[in-house]
């Protein structure tokens, strides 16, 4: 008889991992909705505002490898409490000293790695406490703390016009200190924890082709997703002539639809398969970034392609998850840093391809039509493997559609 989700586990860990990773992916793309200022400010090229605002997704993807050494080694809940008080500490030398160069702005998106990097503290700190049973909605739950972007886009403009974007920086360490102080009450390492793994382990899914793949397709996926998330705001202003508070809402809108699909794509990929779901995810996104590629006049109709690429992203996110855990169950710690590293690496490139982009040909259309290339390249390879995933591994699943 299975129990009750809710009297299994530990709900104060739980709930700690969600608001823990909630906060530290709004402070992740923190930098995004403030860009637009912060160039006006410092005079950034285009390529500078682009690079600015991929440097924090960069260096989360490399954290997250750290991180997840860290966790094997002295646990999820110090090595959350560590990773806090850098984001906290370099926030408020930030906001004290001021950020007054290029420079400055990349020095700063190093420390909002360590928050980006937070996905693989929270996930392992709340999964270790549930059987397989609850696995799923342990996973849910934590990982809704994606949803924490769309408050630096609803929030941050607004209170940079009010105060200043430097200030932007000190007021976020506000909440992230409540946070800090609950995260240490309330989160609790279990007990079972799996031993710690040789560095060699953390290779060895590398020597299978099917790894790389899979890190190809989250690379699309989460790195489309990000990487708009980090961008749209710059879009907005510099080619509809939006107020960074109105860009903002604008971002908000469309991340938020790119944070709701993602359990829906993880559901939908159950229903009829991560496969198909994948396919159709690629289709869809290709056809709204070239549509993006355009230059469309209208900011209704390039919001609507952005929602609509913004929709697509975040259920591949959820189909790649639905997928990557049949082929390597017993690797899935693995993996998971692996996969998420290269979704980190997509979100880098997409970010800055659009500042060189706008820099070199005046628009953004070729950075989004690579990218849309990029997604049928994606499609390609998923073409080129499913027969082969379904005979071999897919066949020996028993009631689980890939």
């Amino acid at each position: 008889m299975k129990s009750s989700f809710w009297s299994a586990g530990h709900r104060p860990t739980l709930i700690a991992a969600f608001l823990y990773f909630d906060l530290a992916f709004m402070v992740w793309v923190l930098l995004g909705p403030l860009a637009p200022e912060i160039a006006k400010t410092l005079g950034l090229t285009p390529a500078q505002k682009g690079l600015m605002v991929a440097v924090p997704t960069l260096a989360g993807a490399i954290l997250r490898v750290v991180n997840g050494l860290l966790v094997d080694r002295i646990g999820p809940k110090r090595s959350g409490a560590i990773s806090q008080v850098i984001v906290i500490v370099g926030l408020l030398f930030a906001w004290l000293h001021g950020v007054n160069s290029f420079a400055g702005t990349l020095a700063l998106g190093v420390i909002l790695g360590f928050a980006g990097a937070s996905f693989a503290i929270a996930l392992p700190l709340a999964s270790r406490w549930y059987s397989g049973e609850h696995q799923g909605k342990a996973m849910g739950i934590a990982g809704m703390g994606n949803s924490g972007t769309v408050f630096a886009s609803l929030f941050a403009p607004t209170l940079a016009k009010l105060f200043g974007w430097n200030a932007v920086l000190g007021l976020a360490c506000i909440p992230l200190s409540i946070v800090f102080v609950a995260y240490m009450i309330m989160a609790k390492d279990a007990p079972d924890a799996p031993p710690a793994k040789p560095l060699a382990a953390y290779l060895e899914p590398l020597k299978m082709a099917d790894a790389w793949w899979f890190m190809l397709f989250y690379a699309v996926t989460f790195g489309g997703f990000v990487g708009l998330a980090s961008s749209l705001s710059i879009n907005f202003t510099s080619e509809f002539g939006l107020t960074t508070v109105v860009a903002g809402y604008c971002n908000a809108g469309c991340v938020f639809a790119g944070s709701l699909v993602r359990p829906m794509g993880g559901a939908l990929a159950d229903r009829i398969g991560g496969i198909k779901t994948l396919s159709i995810v690629y289709v869809v996104a290709a056809l709204a970034l070239a549509g993006v590629s355009t230059g469309p006049s209208s900011l209704a109709v390039a919001l609507g392609f952005f929602v609509v690429a913004m929709l697509a992203l975040g259920t591949g996110n959820g189909a790649v998850f639905q997928l990557v855990p049949q082929r390597f169950r017993a690797e899935i710690g693995v993996m998971t840093g692996l996969v998420g590293f290269a979704g980190g690496i997509g979100g880098f490139y997409l970010a800055s391809s659009l500042g060189f982009a706008k820099q070199l040909t005046g628009t953004y259309q070729a950075g989004f039509l690579i990218f849309a290339a990029l997604a049928l390249v994606a499609l390609g390879g998923l073409t080129a493997v499913k027969r082969k995933w379904r005979t071999t591994w897919g066949a020996a699943i028993q009631g689980v559609r890939i």
